[in-house]
């Protein structure tokens, strides 16, 4: 392939990386792609050869995505529900008998046995089903079904 031929390639791949990272907003993967072709043109540009235009774009391509990758997820602000999030509105069985003025309580839920308090202040007895209101650390916040 000649020099131009080559430039025109990398440019193409370049544009093509961009197109696709438009595409995709959010995902900022492709973007570094598109800067590892961007870096192998110049190289191109400086009539290096193939093999060299080639390591160039497969390094800075790794490089960015591995060096800028951590920052980017923690200014994208993804929002992911974890286990206890997941929690909330299903149903308990009250295992110890919620009594927020003594600190009592405890239900299982799916197999697991967590402390409780009364999403409404209310002595719930034990053998009661209830529903998860609010996770609140390593306490559930339940009240009574209806």
């Amino acid at each position: 392939m000649s020099g131009t031929m080559l430039i025109v390639a990398w440019a193409i791949a370049f544009a093509f990386f961009v197109i696709v990272e438009v595409a995709t907003p959010g995902a900022l993967v492709s973007i570094w792609l598109g800067i590892g072709a961007l870096f192998a043109m110049f190289c191109a540009v400086g009539e290096l050869p193939f093999w060299v235009q080639l390591l160039v774009f497969v390094v800075s391509s790794t490089v960015l995505l591995i060096v800028t990758r951590p920052f980017v997820r923690k200014f994208q602000g993804e929002v992911k529900e974890t286990n206890y999030e997941l929690n909330v509105g299903k149903t308990a069985i009250v295992t110890e008998d919620i009594d927020n003025e003594k600190c009592l309580g405890r239900v299982n839920l799916d197999g697991t046995h967590w402390a409780a308090v009364s999403a409404d202040d209310v002595f719930i007895p034990a053998g009661t089903s209830v529903t998860v209101r609010e996770v609140s650390g390593a306490k559930l916040i339940v009240a009574k079904q209806l």
